[in-house]
Parts: C-alpha cells; sequence; structure tokens
C-alpha cells in the first residue's frame, strides 16, 4: 500500500511538470506557423516547412538529452535544466521584437530545453514503475493525458489571448505556464528523491554540468543556422534518419541474446509510429491552415450559433478528445491486466491507423456539404476526435512500447532514439502539407478547398495502407512478444534465484 502511494506521489509530480511543460510548448505551437505566415511575412509553404524542420529537431534532440541524462547528470537533474531552458525560449518569443534572428533564436532554444527534458521525464515515469509491467500501459496512457490537459487550455487561451493582446503576450503565457511548472516541482521535489538514473545518487559534477551547459549553446546556435537554411535542415533530418537506424542496429548487435527479440519488436513498432508523425503533423501545418481557408468558425446546432473559434483553436479538438478518452483506454488496460488479459501493443497500433484513416477521410468528405467553400465546425470535430482516438492508440503507447521491450539500462537512451525517429516523420508530414499549398495570391475558399480533399483522401488511403501492414505484421509481432516475455521471465527467475543463494 505505502509503495503505491509513493509510487502515486511520484507520477503526480511528473504530472504536473509535463502537464504545464506541454501548456507552453502547445500555446506556442498553436501560434507558430500563423505567426510566421501573418506576422513575418512566411509564405505558407515557407512556414509550414520551417516548423517542420523545427519540429524535427524538437523531437531529434531528445535522443542527446536521454543519454545525457542516463550518463552525465541523472535523469531527474537534465528534465529540470531542461525545463528552465524552454522558459528562457518562450521569454525570447515574448520579446516585442519580429527579427528574424531572434525568432530563430528562441526556436533553438526551445531545440535544447527539449531536448533534455522530454526523454528525461519519460524515463522518470518508466522508473516509477519498474518491474510492474502491467501497469506500464496504463500509467503512460495517463501521463499522456498530462500532455494534453496542458496543450488544451494553452491552445484554447493563447489565440484568445493574441487576438486581443497581441503575439508576444500570448507567448509570455507560454513562458507563465513554464515558470508555474517548475515552481511546482520544487515544491513537489522530495516525491521524486529515490526516483532517478545513476548519476542522480551522485553529488553535481560541476565540470560536466559546465560541459553540457557549452554543448547547449553550440547545439541552440547550431539550431539557429540549420533553421534559416532549408537544404541544411534538410540534410539533418536525413542524417537523423540514418543515425536512427545506425543505433537500432547496433543495440541489435551489441546486445544480450534474450534482449534481441524485445528490440526487434521496439523497432518494428518505432517505424510504424514514424508512420503516424506524418498524420500527426497536420495538426499544426494542413488542418491548421484548412481552417483558415475553408472552416466556418462557427458552432452552429439547429440554427443557433454556439459559440466561435479562430483556426488555431481548432487544434484545442485533438487535446479535449485526448483527455475524454484517456481515462476510458486506461480503464480498459487495467482492467485487462487485473483478468490477466491484455491487447498486444502491435495490434493496438493496427487499431489506431484504422481509425485515423477514418479521421482523415472525414476530413475530406466535408468539402461534399460545404456552402461557398466553408464546412462545418462539426466535420473537424468528428475527424479530430478519430484523429485523437488513433494518436492514443499508437503515439499514446509509444513510450510505453519502449518501457516494455527495451532493457532499463538502455531506456532513457532508446526512448531519446525514438524520439529521433518521429522527429524525421514531423519534416516528412511538413512536406506532404505542403501538397495543398495555396496558388500565389490566391485565397478564395473555393479554389483551396479540392486541394484539401484531395490532400486528405491522400492520407487516409495512405493511414488505411499503414493500417493493413500493421495487420500483416501481428504474427511476427506476437512471436517477438513471447519470445521477450519468456526471456523476461527467465531473467527474473535466475535473479530470484541468486537472492535465494545469497540468503542462504
Amino acid at each position: 500500500m505505502n509503495s503505491s502511494v509513493s509510487r502515486t506521489k511520484s507520477f503526480s509530480t511528473i504530472f504536473l511538470i509535463e502537464m504545464w511543460e506541454r501548456f507552453g510548448y502547445y500555446g506556442m505551437a498553436a501560434l507558430l506557423v500563423l505567426f510566421m505566415v501573418q506576422r513575418v511575412g512566411f509564405t505558407e509553404e515557407h512556414a509550414t516547412l520551417t516548423w517542420g524542420a523545427f519540429a524535427a529537431l524538437v523531437y531529434a534532440s531528445p535522443a542527446i538529452g536521454g543519454w545525457i541524462g542516463d550518463r552525465v547528470l541523472g535523469a531527474r537533474r537534465s528534465m529540470l535544466i531542461g525545463a528552465v531552458i524552454l522558459l528562457s525560449g518562450y521569454l525570447l518569443l515574448a520579446l516585442p521584437n519580429d527579427g528574424l534572428t531572434l525568432m530563430y533564436a528562441a526556436l533553438g532554444v526551445i531545440v535544447v530545453g527539449n531536448g533534455l527534458f522530454k526523454s528525461n521525464a519519460a524515463n522518470l515515469v518508466r522508473r516509477i514503475y519498474e518491474g510492474d509491467e502491467s501497469r506500464i500501459d496504463a500509467a503512460f496512457t495517463i501521463y499522456y493525458m498530462a500532455v494534453n490537459i496542458g496543450s488544451t487550455f494553452s491552445m484554447l487561451l493563447t489565440p484568445w489571448i493574441k487576438d486581443h493582446w497581441g503575439w508576444h503576450t500570448a507567448f509570455a503565457v507560454c513562458c507563465g505556464g513554464m515558470a508555474l511548472g517548475i515552481t511546482n516541482f520544487f515544491l513537489m521535489h522530495r516525491t521524486l528523491a529515490h526516483i532517478g538514473s545513476a548519476p542522480d545518487a551522485e553529488p553535481v559534477q560541476w565540470k560536466r554540468l559546465a560541459w553540457v551547459l557549452i554543448g547547449a549553446a553550440v547545439l541552440g546556435t547550431a539550431t539557429l543556422f540549420v533553421l534559416k537554411d532549408k537544404k541544411l535542415a534538410v540534410a539533418c533530418v536525413y542524417t537523423a534518419a540514418a543515425a536512427i537506424l545506425a543505433i537500432f542496429g547496433w543495440m541489435l548487435v551489441t546486445c544480450e541474446r534474450q534482449e534481441r527479440a524485445g528490440l526487434t519488436a521496439a523497432l518494428i513498432l518505432t517505424l510504424q509510429v514514424i508512420l503516424f508523425f506524418v498524420f500527426y503533423q497536420q495538426m499544426s501545418t494542413s488542418l491548421t491552415l484548412f481552417a483558415v481557408h475553408n472552416v466556418d468558425p462557427a458552432f452552429n446546432l439547429f440554427g443557433t450559433t454556439l459559440f466561435s473559434w479562430s483556426a488555431a483553436q481548432f487544434q484545442a479538438l485533438n487535446p479535449i478528445w485526448i483527455m475524454v478518452m484517456s481515462p476510458i483506454l486506461a480503464a480498459i488496460y487495467s482492467g485487462l491486466a487485473r483478468r490477466g488479459g491484455d491487447v498486444p501493443v502491435a495490434a493496438k497500433y493496427a487499431l489506431g491507423f484504422v481509425v485515423v484513416a477514418a479521421g482523415f477521410f472525414v476530413f475530406a468528405a466535408s468539402g461534399r456539404y460545404a456552402v461557398e467553400g466553408r464546412v462545418s465546425s462539426w466535420f473537424m470535430v468528428a475527424g479530430y476526435g478519430l484523429y485523437s482516438l488513433g494518436e492514443l492508440l499508437v503515439s499514446g503507447l509509444g513510450l510505453a512500447m519502449i518501457a516494455r521491450y527495451v532493457p532499463a539500462r538502455m531506456s532513457g537512451f532508446m526512448m531519446g532514439a525514438y524520439f529521433v525517429a518521429t522527429g524525421v516523420s514531423q519534416y516528412l508530414g511538413s512536406v506532404v502539407a505542403t501538397y495543398a499549398k495555396m496558388p500565389e495570391g490566391s485565397l478564395s475558399p473555393l479554389e483551396s478547398l479540392p486541394l484539401y480533399e484531395k490532400l486528405f483522401n491522400g492520407l487516409g488511403w495512405l493511414a488505411a495502407a499503414g493500417a493493413l501492414l500493421a495487420i500483416l505484421l501481428l504474427p511476427l509481432m506476437g512471436r517477438l512478444a513471447r519470445a521477450h516475455q519468456q526471456s523476461h521471465d527467465r531473467a527474473e527467475g535466475a535473479a530470484a534465484k541468486g537472492q535465494l543463494a545469497t540468503a542462504e
């Protein structure tokens, strides 16, 4: 009982700082593409690809941060330092200056902060529930809900604040949210005193810390130049793709024989996640621009307007649906675990692609009912509902998959590698989004609607192909999962015998 209470308190501390960190990040994300188009003067294609390159770097940087957390500073310390750096990045965006250099510098700082924060926060959740495989899926589903509580409020709030008080005031709110998360962590940090990686148990190595901060400054500066140069950004993305395959290859070659089945399963599922994030990237790009050009902002019911949203606020439908469905799925997973049953992660992935496909077909079908090129906002509600269920089944279990199949000694690094994979697909998703770019100088809803219908239909069929592939891989994934479980059981049995011999 005491162990359960201790775990709950530890989990709550991570849950809350993650919630506020995501408040800041998604509040910024809801505005950034539109800020580049409407304030800085980028074309939609330029803004979409810049966002894609930034998102790729944001998701790739945790590979380095995970290694620093595992081997250099400790997961707890790295997470906290990352949070402080993120606060600095949002503060730079809040400054009343629309200069490109300042914007790129702010994005570089955010990349560095996210790298130190993201994989280490997830690694701490994994360590809290280490040894309790039956609760990992439920824990990470609730953890994923923290992301969406924070993002829901910020995605609704920051566009509204932008409309009333300006862009930089809205970015300042993101900074304030991160400050609240850091303050809360300091108030609750004792609940994590026994949770962390090996360096967390040692005194601070100031020389190591200095080198990490120097490296952070170099990475932030490099990011500034990468985002300015499209060719360099693309080269970095593809280098990251090659690196992730090399990392998995090296792990498979050097791991213990009994660990190989789990790592192979993790590789296959990570490749499926790469495909999923092509769809996920549409939320900040094509779906937001679709809302600008072709969605009626008013929510009408039986001829009465209930309320209206700006284009950026439609992104909040995603986390709203996640919050509605996360507790239901977590309860289902926990109930199955209590009865000794479970739905394999691979089967959840396959179902996830099915519902993502359905979501994009809904977005595409909305055009048939358009009035003067504008579709009802309720189609966005329905499409985002299916899209979000797919996200919970795929992306929401991605970290749980790493926790389940990857040995604890590799978990921080491998969670970082997983984020590299998702970063690559973020850029690929932004490239896909540009297929619906508007003709130069044209903003007519009647002209843009067919472009978006074609894009969303294509994405629906791509997701359907992903679902078919995932279904065909189910027998192989079943064999790998059983081999991994048998190896895990043998390792636990050997450890128990060792403890018994020591006691005797």
